[in-house]
């Protein structure tokens, strides 16, 4: 398990990875284990369930942009039962703190603790703690003024908190706030201060309840030490000869942090509509380095990279259309697929009372026939796709194509080889052997179908290398796959051609006579159910019970019967005034949204539409908070239930069109490769990332310009450095500067305090 930050602003970057020996709660000695994800006690992600383990792996890695605020990290580990509830198997929570302490991020094992629901924390609790008289006669006082977003303990969707502070041997309790999460008490309470002043002041919140025991909310200790001062003032805060600038970035960046640089510096240029610029200037200083024809773009450089970034970000459309079919063909057919002697397994075959027991040769024949199979259909959805690869990633290789044509005039392959080392190697070959890694299955394969898929990866791979010999020498058993593979090199060479050729070309050798237009601005779309009830507003009032066809673009959000059939109804972007989730209990799912937006009568109107799962939830949440987040017109306050009779489902009130009860969360968005860009977040990063390099470029500009001096030492701070280092330094000042202005004063007044367990 890896949890690491991600940029300013609270991002965190949360990747799965496997469990040690998971808890078994099934009778049959094993589980069905997957994970989901919650932030502050808010489901954000589920991974895939990996079948009958109790040693799982998902290899799952989510980035999910949070707001300053958040409090902690919550994975929990589920087994998934068919006939009844799932179990939970275990949690680990990590603290914004534990993350403060590891600034690069933690990776490690983590072991579960059993899950109390008692012990669900979140929200914030507003304090003024001070220290009054003098020496002697000394008292603390703590005024509790007022909390937010407390957990929701009670069945009415609210909580009745109270407080309790706990000093010196002594316990004062608050008054109880009834059905509110956003509770103001505004009470004041007074110890007599300890001496020596180290005991620390306990603040708990409770949930009052009239039968059973109360429910823990959350605490918090400040340090009565600090306190002796005076008022406290506690808060969670947070702390041409010439060396090319990107050759500086890439010979300082180190090669954990290589991958998010790269994937920081393509959205920014994505964003800016420079990625083509950018890519070439990277393919140019990359094919300058001592290299050979067969190792080109194979190491990890930020050329390599940034490309593989830019697919990644771009192509999983295209990706999708070429594999696809066949990725749903292997998973179906669930064909033994073996080549390896050393891993062949002998089975009985016949009808019955016939059986006979397979040879070894007939079992790697028969493997190898589907093997060929897979990699034949594969081959002609490759071959066939050229019309359908984004105009972007066409440029970027026809690019990449000539540059090392120009590096490499011989051997003839060099040139081609350049191109799969990327399209294949780095794209077509993960994706197949991890088809869930790369949105193509919504599950992990089985343990035969992942050999297959690993087998088939290893045959892309090999045609990539554009020389299959080689790969046959490197294994030897890989030979019957021989003829099969040097017939697809030869079909990969010619689909290379025309995929870098102009528009124009490939227009007239698809009988089409024009140039290609870039596919449609769509930012999501897929099948949603508009659920039945009341409160769906006339625009979707005839699709109660139905799944529609949704597409956002940067217009607007329409929809239709399918994907071809012309829209039946649309909310401009404009009109949208929030997106969020909605409580379970008033749809019984979990993973219905509501879309809340103005109608044409200038009514507010909301859409409720349910997911099939968490993830396609926050994928479709992220996407319409991203595209609308600068609409002037959005809400900050919403009712997460919905109107039923005479009042809200979640905090009872009769005001239909009055304040929402919970606030609205226009900052939380899922980072996915289909997502919007954002080029202010990722300038964010890198400017962080930068800040952190500034003496390291500057030594290693010296040390790359004048090698045979670098046992002299580094070149002071007066050293003349290139106009263009001296530039992103005079930048990264001025962009400091600004920073440090536009932070808000230290608060004259009391706090807010992060309630933790």
């Amino acid at each position: 398990m890896a949890i690491e930050p991600c940029g300013l602003g609270g991002g965190q970057a949360v990747a799965g990875g496997t469990d040690r020996a998971v808890p078994c709660p099934s009778s049959t000695g094993s589980s069905d284990p997957y994970c989901i994800v919650k932030i502050d006690d808010e489901a954000i992600i589920r991974t895939a369930t990996v079948w009958k383990t109790l040693s799982p792996f998902w290899g799952e890695e989510y980035e999910v942009q949070l707001q300053p605020g958040f409090h902690s990290i919550s994975i929990y580990v589920m087994d998934e039962d068919a006939l009844s509830r799932d179990d939970v198997i275990g949690k680990v929570c990590i603290t914004r703190d534990m993350l403060a302490e590891h600034p690069k991020g933690y990776s490690g094992w983590m072991s579960l603790s059993e899950v109390d629901p008692d012990e669900e924390v979140q929200g914030e609790i507003h304090l003024r703690v001070e220290v009054l008289g003098s020496q002697g006669s000394r008292r603390l006082r703590c005024s509790v003024l007022e909390a937010r977003d407390l957990a929701r303990k009670d069945r009415n969707g609210a909580s009745d908190p109270f407080v309790r502070l706990r000093y010196n041997g002594k316990t004062q309790e608050s008054t109880v706030v009834k059905k509110s999460c956003y509770p103001r008490w505004n009470e004041t309470f007074e110890f007599e201060l300890a001496e020596p002043a180290g005991e620390k002041l306990c603040v708990e919140v409770w949930d009052w309840d009239l039968v059973g025991r109360n429910d823990f909310l959350g605490k918090v200790s400040p340090p009565t030490l600090s306190l002796c001062q005076g008022p406290a003032q506690l808060h969670s805060g947070r702390q041409d000869g010439q060396v090319h600038l990107v050759t500086l970035l890439d010979e300082t960046t180190t090669a954990e942090c290589r991958q998010e640089v790269a994937i920081n510096l393509v959205k920014l240029f994505l964003g800016q509509g420079l990625v083509k610029e950018f890519l070439d200037l990277l393919f140019e200083l990359e094919l300058a380095k001592p290299c050979e024809p067969n190792t080109l773009f194979r190491s990890n450089s930020l050329a390599s990279k940034s490309m593989e970034s830019f697919l990644k970000v771009t192509g999983m459309p295209y990706l999708h259309f070429v594999l696809g079919p066949t990725i749903t063909r292997v998973f179906e057919e669930k064909k033994y697929v073996e080549l390896d002697p050393s891993k062949v397994e002998i089975k009985d075959v016949g009808c019955s009372g016939l059986h006979r027991v397979q040879t070894e040769g007939e079992v790697i024949e028969q493997g190898r026939q589907h093997l060929q199979s897979y990699l034949g259909e594969l081959l002609d959805a490759i071959v066939r796709s050229a019309p359908a690869c984004p105009p972007g990633i066409r440029a970027a290789f026809r690019q990449l194509f000539q540059r090392g044509g120009e590096r490499f005039p011989q051997p003839p392959h060099a040139k081609f080889g350049a191109v799969t080392s990327f399209l294949c190697l780095r794209f077509f070959s993960p994706a197949v052997m991890t088809p869930k890694l790369f949105q193509l299955r919504d599950t992990h394969a089985d343990a035969r179908t992942s050999r297959t898929l690993l087998l088939l990866a290893k045959a892309i791979q090999l045609v990539g290398n554009m020389e299959p010999a080689a790969g046959r020498a490197k294994e030897p058993w890989l030979s019957p796959l021989l003829p099969a593979l040097q017939q697809g090199t030869a079909r990969l060479r010619d689909f290379i051609t025309r995929l870098v050729g102009t528009e124009e070309e490939l227009g007239e050798e698809e009988g089409e006579g024009r140039p290609l237009g870039p596919p449609p601005a769509v930012v999501k779309e897929g099948l949603l159910l508009v659920p039945k009830t009341r409160g769906k507003g006339p625009l979707l009032a005839a699709a109660a019970g139905k799944k529609l066809h949704f597409c956002l673009t940067g217009e607007a959000l329409s929809f239709g019967k399918s994907p071809s059939a012309e829209r039946i109804g649309a909310i401009a972007l404009g009109d949208i005034l929030a997106a969020e989730k909605v409580e379970e209990k008033s749809f019984g799912s979990s993973h219905v949204m509501q879309v809340l937006y103005m109608g044409t009568g200038g009514q507010r109107e909301t859409a409720y539409l349910q997911c099939k799962c968490v993830n396609e939830l926050n994928q479709w949440l992220s996407a319409l908070r991203k595209v609308c987040g600068n609409n002037p017109r959005v809400l900050r306050s919403y009712h997460p239930g919905v109107f039923r009779g005479d009042k809200w489902s979640c905090c009872h009130q009769r005001d239909r069109t009055g304040l929402g009860c919970d606030r609205t969360r226009h900052g939380v968005t899922l980072q996915d490769w289909s997502d919007p860009l954002d080029p202010t977040v990722e300038a964010q990063r890198l400017f962080q990332h930068l800040q952190g390099l500034r003496g390291t470029l500057r030594e290693k500009y010296w040390e790359l310009l004048e090698p045979e001096d670098a046992q002299n030492g580094p070149r002071g701070e007066d050293a003349a450095l290139p106009e263009g280092l001296s530039q992103l330094f005079a930048v990264l000042g001025d962009l400091e500067s600004c920073h440090r202005r536009a932070q808000p004063p230290a608060p004259a007044a009391p706090a807010l305090l992060q309630l933790q367990t």
